[in-house]
């Protein structure tokens, strides 16, 4: 059986893809318009990827090679002393800090990533067909929202005292 492509004959062992390329028994695709493109051509673009991952990574290796080879190492007292913003250190290494602080940026972004949702569901939920639907996905989420904010009031989380 043989099937003809532009101006050329494709034999019985050449297989026809579904985008209309064929694909013949050495591993080549000939594409609609009848260019040949073989493994090793569809590789060379992998390894352009490959070579520009590798210079990446060396030119990232050799700048930080240069810099701990150009820099003055002269190490002193004060120089080994920890920094704090210029300030003496003084009194032990463990800060207290309060939970309430963590709890107030971890319920903003839990209602950012609402806000955040709440857009794209806006736009699905203007096109023709889905109207029901993404209103009662919205409400079930605004649901979960809702409780885990009323569980947080009911602890006593968000009262600032």
């Amino acid at each position: 059986m043989r099937e003809t492509l532009g101006d050329s004959t494709i034999a019985a062992t050449h297989v026809v893809t579904g985008a209309g390329h064929v694909v013949t028994a050495a591993g080549h695709a000939v594409t609609g318009a009848g260019h040949v493109v073989t493994a090793a051509g569809y590789f060379r673009s992998y390894s352009a990827v490959g070579l520009l991952a590798v210079v990446g990574v060396l030119f990232v290796a050799v700048a930080f090679s240069a810099g701990r080879l150009l820099r003055p190492v002269v190490p002193t007292p004060e120089k080994l002393l920890t920094y704090e913003c210029g300030v003496d250190p003084v009194g032990e290494g463990w800060a207290h800090t309060q939970v309430r602080y963590y709890v107030y940026a971890f319920l903003y972004v839990i209602f950012a990533v609402d806000s955040v949702f709440l857009f794209p569901w806006a736009t699905v939920f203007a096109a023709p067909g889905f109207g029901a639907t993404t209103l009662v996905e919205m409400f079930v989420f605004l649901g979960f929202l809702a409780v885990g904010l009323l569980y947080a009031y009911k602890k006593g989380v968000l009262a600032w005292t």
